[in-house]
């Protein structure tokens, strides 16, 4: 069962039907993983949730055994693995129109620059052979080297793990999709503030844009790539 079919009437499944919406795009042969947001002020601490604002809770310590198991199997073979961290100047310069729905600069457990709440997760931090880049918008590719990472290692599949489902995984696979990129969210490995933010969220994806598929199944298609040269 899919996180949005609790949501899905039978006139909704009806519409899906007849558009054929979700069908499978599949993996192709180069692929890398893309890591979003794995930060302290997207989780928080489990004993002091109330002190993030911007904590995920449950949802996001869910998500980390998940995370880790892809990344594992990712650099056993190679696989490229990119790290997108949200960060903001403290003094909220560079925060654009976004400062005009949120304004957590007084916090030190937000996404602020030189913050602990800015900071990956101990659990999640990356490799030796993982590349860290900066970005200040929802997805990964605006305004960041991302896709020329891509493009110079001949990547066509990525793989998308992180959070938030709603924003900044959404914002991020939407334009991986526009770019041609086959798009794999890993349903267990993504995580939201909101339940019904994640699942519709996962179901928009999914039923235009990419392939929501389990972790073991994507543990299963990095374990089948030969393993030796590398791909970064």
């Amino acid at each position: 069962m899919n996180p949005w079919d609790v949501y899905l009437s039978d006139a909704d499944l009806a519409v899906i039907r007849r558009a054929k919406f979700g069908r499978r795009m599949g993996f192709g042969s180069r692929p890398a993983v893309v890591v979003i947001d794995v930060q302290k002020f997207m989780i928080g601490e489990a004993d002091a949730l109330m002190d993030w604002p911007s904590n995920s809770g449950e949802a996001g310590f869910a998500a980390i055994p998940h995370i880790q198991r892809v990344l594992r199997a990712a650099r056993a073979r190679k696989v490229p693995c990119f790290f997108a961290a949200f960060e903001l100047d403290p003094s909220g310069k560079d925060m654009g129109v976004y400062r005009r729905k949120r304004d957590l600069l007084d916090t030190e457990n937000w996404c602020l620059a030189g913050s602990k709440g800015a900071e990956l997760l101990p659990d999640l931090e990356a490799g030796s052979s993982d590349i860290v880049f900066v970005k200040k918008k929802p997805s990964a590719f605006h305004g960041t080297p991302l896709l020329g990472y891509l493009v110079e290692r001949g990547i066509d599949t990525l793989i998308i793990v992180g959070g938030s489902t709603s924003n900044c995984v959404r914002a991020t696979v939407f334009d991986a999709s526009s770019h041609n990129f086959r798009t794999i969210v890993v349903r267990e490995g993504v995580f939201d503030r909101i339940p019904i933010s994640h699942a519709i969220s996962l179901f928009d994806m999914d039923r235009q844009f990419a392939d929501v598929v389990s972790s073991a199944d994507v543990v299963q298609y990095l374990d089948g790539i030969p393993g030796g040269k590398a791909l970064s």
